[in-house]
């Protein structure tokens, strides 16, 4: 059976030949598909359809995908993958910073669309760990996975649902180097393998979140050109996290 049958995508994109290529393509999956020719067209069918995932394209008149994005963000957390030329990697990279789960180049294949969202999916959908107790890292950080809450200095500090699986694993093997390809593949999935750029920008993202001083890490260190670490500690081990 295949992961897309019966999840409704929105596609949204101001090219209706574009739009019927991915309708026909995903239909074929099993998937249901809804359309947006424009960025409000598609925050009215974020509100009224709820999909379970989106496809956002950048280059849209009037309202772009990034702005799009950034007021979808305000009232929705749905898994996006924003669709861009090949060579602009910097729209990937803020799109990413906006709060996109992924991207995808134009052009593409109907094999590699249909692998990106399966992974965004399983990325986004996966059942919580068996509950645990706390981990209090040191005085000033406590992680509780049952909870999937992160408080920093006693704070409260929301993190999204990669940003999390990133810290689980990294957390799981305290003391021990993960390298670039172990957390890619743990993470993202092993389509990711090679896409180290994803890693790089959630390492920034948690200590941005987690440390005191996110140029001069305490918790999460760099091993140059092999991986991360997290510091080491006193602590038990993680239940398996679902997958």
């Amino acid at each position: 059976m295949s992961e897309l049958k019966d999840k409704l995508i929105l596609v949204v994109d101001d090219e209706p030949r574009l739009v019927n290529f991915m309708r026909m393509n995903l239909e074929l999956e099993g998937a249901r598909v809804a359309s947006a020719l424009s960025g409000k067209e598609a925050l009215e069918r974020a509100r009224t359809d709820i999909p379970d995932v989106i496809l956002l394209d950048i280059m849209m008149p009037e309202m772009d995908g990034f702005e799009t994005l950034k007021r979808l963000r305000q009232f929705s957390q749905v898994p996006v993958l924003i669709l861009t030329a090949k060579a602009e990697e910097d729209d990937r990279v803020r799109g990413l910073e906006l709060g996109a789960d992924d991207y995808i180049g134009k052009p593409f294949s109907h094999r590699e669309l249909v692998s990106r969202i399966r992974a965004v999916l399983r990325r986004h959908y996966t059942t919580p760990p068996v509950p645990q107790t706390q981990v209090q890292v040191d005085a000033r950080l406590l992680i509780d996975f049952a909870r999937r809450e992160v408080y920093v200095a006693g704070q409260l500090v929301k993190l999204r649902p990669t940003e999390y699986r990133l810290l689980y694993h990294l957390v799981q093997n305290a003391g021990y180097v993960q390298t670039h390809q172990m957390l890619l593949n743990k993470v993202w999935g092993p389509e990711y393998r090679d896409e180290s750029h994803y890693l790089r920008l959630y390492i920034t993202y948690l200590r941005q979140k987690l440390e005191e001083n996110p140029s001069n890490p305490r918790y999460i260190l760099t091993e140059r050109s092999v991986g991360y670490r997290f510091v080491d500690f006193i602590h038990k081990p993680l239940e398996p996290l679902a997958s």
